[in-house]
């Protein structure tokens, strides 16, 4: 009986015509989504039901939902996939940062220079997404999913960032004269990261390109030696996205121009 006032409550709200009740069957439906982890093809309404926290009932009436607009496609075992209408959303969003053009290459020339697996992360509000990432040729190393959203202020990625947003404070005062940042252990223990920014059009913030690996084989002093090279290659990449050089051009980036 508990389970089905459960899930009696959570349909209400899922219907519910208000305001309040539409943020909430959103929010429902885009966790169900999210529940999809890299490579998986497809998942059970059970196993949908225990990641997103939600009653099976609940589950299957958001997914037949999201169906109707291909976002969900159930197959012929039952099973439920993410339909061509995210895979076409998520392709959007990377265009905007032009990901198959310039980023990911970009990283993947970063990754044979240093040896690491290279991300490239975002802006998003408060947090950080991580809207490409090639994996290096190590088996011990750093697991970063793309969509992944990580802290602004934890981890050189998003100190770069927040640096050359305008932050304010002797770090970011550092960040913004070095043209890097290097980060050890701060967001997840024995990870190391060292990260640049990236620019755009009008030479405006676009987001942070970083190597990352484990701290025992990323050393502050390697980390150091591999800075101008991720430097490098954040400044290649902008000069890909803005051009030419222009007045508006950073001062560290006229400095470490490749």
């Amino acid at each position: 009986m508990r389970n089905n006032s459960r899930s009696n409550k959570e349909d209400a709200s899922v219907d519910a015509g208000g305001s309040s009740g539409g943020v909430i069957a959103v929010t429902r439906a885009l966790s169900l989504m999210e529940a999809f982890e890299v490579g998986e093809s497809s998942l059970s309404l059970a196993e949908l039901s225990r990641r997103a926290g939600m009653h099976k009932t609940t589950v299957l009436r958001l997914a037949r939902t999201l169906a109707l607009s291909n976002y969900m496609v159930q197959m012929e075992d039952g099973q439920w996939r993410l339909g061509p209408a995210a895979g076409w959303l998520g392709a959007r969003y990377q265009a905007g940062f032009d990901v198959n053009n310039v980023v990911e290459p970009a990283l993947h020339e970063l990754v044979r220079q240093s040896g690491e697996s290279a991300s490239f992360y975002v802006r998003e509000g408060d947090i950080r997404s991580c809207v490409a990432r090639v994996e290096g040729p190590h088996s011990v190393r750093h697991n970063v999913r793309i969509g992944e959203r990580l802290p602004l202020d934890r981890g050189a990625p998003g100190r770069v960032i927040l640096a050359f947003s305008g932050a304010k404070g002797e770090l970011y005062e550092g960040i913004r004269s070095r043209g890097f940042h290097i980060s050890m252990g701060e967001r997840e223990a024995e990870v190391s990261s060292v990260a640049a920014p990236v620019f755009r059009t009008n030479w405006s913030l676009l987001g942070s390109m970083c190597i990352s690996g484990p701290s025992s084989r990323l050393t502050k002093a390697k980390l150091e030696k591999l800075a101008k090279t991720v430097v490098q290659a954040a400044n290649q990449l902008s000069y890909a996205l803005a051009g030419g050089r222009t007045a508006a051009t950073p001062a560290v980036v006229s400095r470490w121009h490749p």
